[in-house]
C-alpha cells in the first residue's frame, strides 16, 4: 500500500544566468547550498534552451556558441516559513536575481 503525505507550500523558483556568481559561487549553485545548509528541502537547477530577461537580450542555445550565458532556473518546493527564509537569505546576501512564488500543494509517495 502507498501512503501519501500531501503538504500546501509554495514553488519557489529564482532566475539567472548560467555563469551569475555570488560570494564566489555559481549563483544556481549559492542558491542550493544555502537551502541544504538550513535543511530547507530540495532544489533543482534547469537550463533553458533560449530566453531573454529585463534588459531584453536573448540568449541562444547556438552551435559554435559555448552557451555559457544561458537561462536557468533554480526551483523549490517549500512550507510557505521555508520560502520565507529562504527569501531572507537571498536578500540579507544582496543577491542580484529575479524570483517568482506560487501557491503550491505536493505530496511524497511512499511504501509507507
Amino acid at each position: 500500500m502507498t501512503h501519501e503525505t500531501v503538504q500546501q507550500g509554495v514553488h519557489l523558483y529564482f532566475y539567472c544566468h548560467l555563469r551569475a556568481r555570488h560570494d564566489g559561487m555559481l549563483l544556481s549553485e549559492w542558491l542550493l547550498e544555502q537551502a541544504k545548509h538550513h535543511g530547507l528541502g530540495g532544489g533543482s537547477v534547469f537550463r533553458a534552451i533560449a530566453g531573454f530577461g529585463r534588459h531584453g537580450v536573448l540568449h541562444e542555445e547556438q552551435f559554435f556558441e559555448l552557451a555559457d550565458d544561458l537561462p536557468v532556473k533554480v526551483e523549490f518546493l517549500l512550507r510557505e516559513d521555508q520560502a520565507e527564509l529562504l527569501l531572507q537569505l537571498v536578500r540579507a546576501a544582496a543577491v542580484d536575481v529575479v524570483y517568482a512564488r506560487s501557491p503550491a500543494t505536493f505530496a511524497l509517495l511512499d511504501k509507507g
